[in-house]
């Protein structure tokens, strides 16, 4: 259709004269001229444009060729201003994307609150008693054993305010050595850990040993008290799955004190120099730190004052003993004025070539100390420019740490 009508006006034309012809074919050349102006504007629009380029282009070479370098350390610098660049980008996108695991884990680890039954699928109902939770597995392949240490609920309050501040320690029995503490929650009888510990411990071997999670309550100047504690023997669980559930927290045994030891020191201070030595001669029936069922001690001394540590010094390693023999003195130059502010703390440690160097027990003497501490200081002062030798039964570390402490926060 749109073929005809566009011939019906042509035949029209051809009837009339040829002046009418001349008329219809004049608007041609006019449309022509009209469009030439547009084709020269852009061509001019696009030379200025190039104009100004070149003149930047030159302008920016004319400042680089005044600078006093060569091409070469110009292109350097242009080298590494562009890999700090780059290396800065790649630090803020690995920290952003850091920040969104985190925060993936941090939920995971709050959705302890709604555990289910991994058999039956249903919320597991909180008893009115102590609970621990406890998300624990095994893998074969790597050797591992990881245990995740969840919450705890209703604990009982061990404060005068109503509260505990509590904190679990995990080991796998009988082997103490190895063992983590959770971070300590202030103030609260229903804590939130989310924390997780692995053992390297071989697959085969953990049917023997027994997972035990004690739960705590801090105090800072004083023994830690056990609020209950779960043992769970590694021979009645499948460890070919993840385990998510709720512990009853068992009243824990009263043990014994346990044996660390006994150490031998001498002490011999010489007022008109203000000289004091302290010799470190032996020690015997220390603790087994090692798979062998010996140790390798060493002893640290350190001199305190007002809680701060003034100098240390330390003897020699004895290797796979459990009765080590030093005769090893360390002198101190301490004027007599200040004799009755001093407290030597003695420390025994378990050498090991790879990983801390635990502490098998420890032991204080001074003017503040109490019972064999006070006595053989006293000793000492009482006989000058004589050596005073006197066996002391080692005690654990954090016992003679939160005694130290209360007498700091004295002060």
């Amino acid at each position: 259709m749109k073929f005809n009508l566009f011939r019906q006006p042509q035949a029209v034309a051809a009837a009339e004269p040829t002046s009418a012809t001349t008329v219809t074919m004049a608007p041609s050349p006019v449309s022509a001229s009209t469009s030439a102006p547009d084709t020269s504007g852009s061509n001019n629009t696009e030379i200025s444009k190039n104009d100004m380029f070149e003149e930047i282009k030159s302008k920016f070479l004319n400042e680089i060729d005044k600078i006093p370098l060569p091409p070469w350390a110009l292109i350097a610098i242009a080298v590494v201003a562009a890999l700090l660049v780059l290396t800065c980008c790649f630090c803020i996108i690995k920290k952003c994307c850091c920040k969104k695991k985190k925060n993936k884990k941090g939920k995971k680890g709050k959705d302890g609150f709604n555990m289910k039954n991994m058999q039956g699928g249903e919320l597991l109902k909180k008893e009115e008693k102590q609970l621990l939770c406890v998300h624990h597995f095994s893998s074969s392949c790597h050797k591992q054993l990881t245990v995740g240490i969840l919450q705890a609920a209703d604990l009982m309050s061990m404060d005068s305010g109503g509260t505990s501040d509590p904190y679990v320690r995990v080991l796998l029995f009988p082997d103490k050595k190895k063992k983590f503490d959770t971070k300590v929650h202030k103030k609260t009888l229903n804590p939130v850990f989310n924390e997780t510990f692995v053992f390297k411990v071989p697959y085969e071997e953990l049917g023997g040993k027994t997972l035990m999670m004690s739960v705590y309550d801090y105090d800072r100047f004083s023994k830690h008290d056990v609020i209950g504690e779960v043992k769970l023997p590694m021979n009645t669980i499948d460890l070919g799955r993840p385990i998510e559930e709720w512990r009853d927290l068992e009243s824990a045994d009263q043990e014994e004190p346990e044996k660390l030891g006994d150490i031998c020191i001498s002490l011999r201070y010489v007022p008109t120099a203000g000289k004091l030595t302290v010799c470190i001669l032996e020690a015997k029936n220390l603790k087994k730190m090692d798979a062998c069922g010996l140790s390798d001690p060493y002893v640290k001394i350190q001199l305190l004052q007002g809680g701060k540590r003034l100098k240390k010094k330390k003897t020699t390693v004895k290797k796979n003993t459990l009765n080590p023999y030093y005769n090893e003195s360390f002198s101190f130059e301490i004027p007599l004025e200040q004799m009755q502010k001093i407290l030597v703390v003695i420390t025994v440690f378990d050498y090991d070539k790879i990983g801390k160097n635990d502490a098998i027990g420890k032991i204080f003497v001074g003017s503040k100390a109490t019972g064999l501490g006070l006595k053989h200081w006293s000793d000492m002062l009482a006989n000058p420019r004589r050596p005073i030798a006197q066996w002391h039964p080692l005690q654990p570390e954090e016992d003679i740490d939160g005694q130290l402490a209360a007498l700091a926060a004295k002060k």
